[in-house]
């Protein structure tokens, strides 16, 4: 199996999801993850539910299964002089470090990256930034979404904003926060320079990146982005279109030849003479309209009807899954994007694989999610060469 980037190594200082996902992501290219973990409380996504039981009965979070896979797990108290010595000789020792304190944190704990090894990546991870008049306030990926300006444009357009369905801005800004790291490592070694450097990446900015025109609109055109619900201002027909079975298809037929094809799916030719629906700009002017003929036909129909009738008329179409479509999917299955993981707590249990993938290479199966403090002994045995004693005087002192 290919591993790029094998021989790096990575400490995963975070918490919940955004920088251990973006050590996450390193790890399922080939990067070694070590987990800093709190000796008495943990990662907090261990906390998270839902949850399943273990053998003994006790609750195990399939929160932490999924984003807590792929590492190790050592315990090291960063309160105390100790634990920050120990961790500073890790860090001698890696390549990367991944963190989401707030700002200031690692500074007061004497971890930041100026006291640390240049040849130190350091991904920080934050709401705002670590610099700025809002950079110490506190806050979670909803209130990222919020201030970016994507929350205000989500949700029906009479209806009130809504909060996308999943910490969207956490997992976008841990994939922008893996891309820089793997951007500097290749400056640090590939182009020899031999340094790091310090990756700024706060939460709302990831959103921000991919607002698409609308501050290029504000700017000169004076507009603001409103709601639009699941259609467009600016094309018709999109829509996740409602069937008679109850379920709901995304149909977009915005270009005109898909919109030809879909009037022959729908076997209403008429429609491609009447003036109003002539051309996408005639289209975009009547979009409610057009979008309501289409919405009449798909009620009159069962949802696999309307997709298979579209496919087989070239047009754009897709059922609108919930979790146990996408488990069942032919198509999910033969790609691939569901593999068994061996959790050590719990056993199989089925998660989505690593992505993307390299090609032609076996499916990856990341190992299962560790114990907390499960690889303590092993790492400070085998990197920092402490003995049996050291090790058990550290635990004696609460430092691991």
């Amino acid at each position: 199996m290919r591993q790029p980037l094998a021989g790096i190594r990575v400490l995963d200082v975070g918490t919940r999801i955004a920088a251990p996902f973006c050590a996450g992501i390193l790890g399922e290219q080939g990067a070694e993850v070590i987990k800093i973990e709190d000796p008495d409380r943990g990662d907090k996504t261990r906390l998270n539910g839902p949850f399943t039981v273990d053998e003994d009965g006790h609750p195990y979070s399939l929160y932490w299964s999924v984003e807590g896979r792929g590492r190790k797990s050592v315990t090291i108290n960063l309160r105390s002089p100790e634990g920050q010595d120990l961790f500073r000789r890790l860090a001698s020792v890696s390549d990367v470090m991944c963190e989401n304190f707030r700002p200031g944190t690692l500074e007061r704990w004497n971890i930041d990256p100026a006291q640390l090894n240049p040849r130190l990546v350091t991904a920080r991870i934050s709401l705002y930034g670590q610099q700025g008049p809002k950079s110490l306030y506190n806050g979670f990926d909803h209130n990222a979404a919020a201030f970016a300006g994507l929350t205000h444009l989500t949700g029906q357009p009479d209806g009130p904003p809504t909060r996308p369905g999943l910490p969207f801005s956490d997992y976008l800004t841990g994939v922008f926060a893996a891309q820089a790291v793997t951007s500097l490592l290749y400056e640090r070694d590939a182009r020899g320079t031999g340094t790091g450097g310090v990756i700024d990446a706060y939460l709302y900015g990831s959103v921000l990146r991919i607002m698409e025109w609308t501050i290029a609109a504000y700017d000169r055109l004076g507009s603001v982005r409103q709601r639009t619900g699941n259609r467009s201002e600016n094309a018709a027909p999109l829509d996740n279109f409602q069937s008679r079975d109850g379920r709901y298809v995304c149909i977009v037929a915005v270009r005109q030849a898909v919109f030809e094809r879909l009037c022959e799916a729908m076997g209403q030719p008429e429609l491609l003479v009447d003036d109003r629906f002539a051309s996408p700009k005639a289209r975009r002017l009547n979009r409610e309209v057009v979008n309501q003929i289409v919405a009449e036909w798909a009620s009159g129909l069962d949802a696999a009807t309307i997709e298979e009738r579209c496919l087989a008329h070239g047009v754009p179409v897709g059922v609108v899954y919930d979790v146990s479509d996408v488990a069942a999917d032919d198509h999910v299955r033969a790609r691939g994007d569901v593999c068994t993981v061996d959790d050590p707590v719990i056993g199989p249990v089925r998660q989505q694989a690593p992505f993307p993938r390299f090609d032609d290479d076996p499916l990856p199966v990341p190992t299962g999610a560790p114990r907390l403090g499960e690889h303590t002994d092993e790492v400070l045995s085998g990197l920092l060469e402490l003995s049996e004693s050291q090790i058990a005087g550290l635990r004696e002192r609460n430092v691991i």
